[in-house]
């Protein structure tokens, strides 16, 4: 069906600067135009449609109640010509040359290396860029559009995701200590006495219903690692994902506490991409190697030893 646009990008893109720059002269140099330009492009708009984009009040022009309509379509239109064109140069180039991704630090290094090297197999000239996250810092990596695709334990409102695996997280801390001496099921008051071992929340905007339990001492970091080794040598308690901690739990590094309640969590992950329709085939590519390494649970149903 042939369905003639009388309406050209350029003059929908006029309209939207002007009102995203406030003035004709802000819109011409936002689009590197003359004013005069920007003026024709605004004027052929309204004649074709038989309407009044502005009006004049005082020195400045400001939408009508049509205009306001016509603006927001227009920036519904723009951002799908925009999407047309990425999603074509995507196409046209084959894999992308780069593709970044962020993972929940809760997940264990093992499986993440193990899908990139299934990955490189396929598409060894294709760079890869890995953002380790926590928690809020992986939702704004994929809000912000930073990454290509995200394994997180939340999917942000907008976004579809793809179950992974789920993670059990269990409460330890080193075998000598005080809590562990107590020789008794433990209660939340138990654990208010002492040092709770936190790693923060790599997000600008950190949640801080994060924290697991209220507790006055606390000593928080940035990395998962240091916050094990601080439970190996005493200084507190956490909850840890068990396959992070597997080696120490076998070693009698670490021992789970005997909580009344709460000693286990589980977390899901969810695979998911930052634009499905605009994902190329190197992303699909490698958050399938993630969903068939995962699948096979290579390090989340370890049982305790």
């Amino acid at each position: 069906m042939n369905q003639r646009s009388y309406v050209s990008l350029d003059q929908w893109q006029a309209l939207v600067a002007v009102v995203e720059t406030g003035s004709y002269a802000a819109a011409a140099v936002a689009l590197n135009k003359s004013q005069s330009a920007v003026t024709y492009l605004i004027q052929q708009l309204e004649r074709r449609l038989g309407v009044s984009a502005f009006e004049t009040r005082g020195r400045r022009a400001v939408l009508t109640p049509v205009g306001e309509m016509l603006h927001r379509q227009a920036r519904v239109l723009l951002d799908q010509a925009h999407r047309l064109e990425q999603r074509a140069r995507t196409v046209s180039a084959g894999w992308e040359p780069v593709i970044r991704i962020a993972v929940e630090i809760l997940l264990p290094p093992e499986p993440m290396l193990a899908a990139l090297a299934g990955f490189a197999e396929a598409s060894p000239a294709t760079r890869v860029d890995v953002e380790e996250t926590v928690l809020g810092g992986t939702l704004e990596a994929l809000l912000q559009k930073r990454v290509d695709l995200a394994i997180t334990p939340q999917i942000p409102v907008g976004f579809l995701g793809d179950v992974l695996t789920s993670l059990r997280l269990i409460a330890v801390a080193h075998p000598d200590h005080a809590l562990h001496r107590l020789n008794r099921p433990l209660t939340a008051a138990d654990l208010a006495e002492h040092r709770h071992l936190l790693v923060r929340d790599s997000g600008i905007h950190r949640d801080s219903r994060a924290i697991s339990v209220e507790v006055d001492r606390r000593w928080t970091f940035s990395q998962f690692d240091t916050s094990i080794r601080a439970a190996i040598q005493g200084h507190g308690f956490a909850w840890y994902p068990q396959a992070r901690i597997q080696d120490a739990l076998a070693q009698g590094l670490l021992k789970p506490l005997p909580l009344s309640e709460g000693a286990e969590r589980q977390v899901t992950l969810y695979l998911v991409l930052a634009d499905s329709q605009l994902a190329g085939p190197g992303v699909r590519a490698l958050a399938s190697q993630f969903k068939t390494i995962l699948s096979k649970d290579i390090t989340t149903s370890l049982p305790l030893r």
